[in-house]
């Protein structure tokens, strides 16, 4: 189960990195053609959620990797949940229903990291 749980953790990790990075260097204007509901934020905003989901992509692997803070490993899993809840709601106010299938599929696999790691399977 820990080798399935770190091979879960790094591809989470690589796709919120990917994504975090390119909310948070790319242009609006650039972001709206791919990614609309970016009309609804400010650049700032844009920026910082690309930020956050930096932060959970680096929280899922560094303190477990590291054997420093293990406890922010399940944290960080738990926040992207969060993260892909809210995304999931401004999706579906936007009538965006596609989009709303892969917030739940990273939300519902964040959360299992979480309350796996959390419990059971903690380092």
């Amino acid at each position: 189960m820990n080798i399935f749980l770190w091979i879960l953790a790094g591809v989470l990790a690589a796709v919120f990195l990917m994504a975090g990075a390119m909310k948070a260097t790319q242009p609006k204007a650039k972001l709206a053609e791919n990614m609309p509901w970016v009309e609804d934020f400010s650049d700032s905003q844009v920026r910082a959620i690309g930020v956050v989901e930096i932060l959970g992509a680096l929280g899922l692997i560094l303190p477990a990797a590291t054997g420093v803070a293990v406890v922010l490993t399940p944290l960080a899993a738990a926040g992207l949940a969060l993260t892909m809840a809210g995304a999931a709601v401004v999706h579906a106010r936007r009538k965006e229903f596609p989009n709303i299938a892969v917030n739940v599929v990273l939300g519902g696999l964040a959360l299992l990291v979480a309350i796996l790691r959390f419990g059971p399977h903690a380092f």
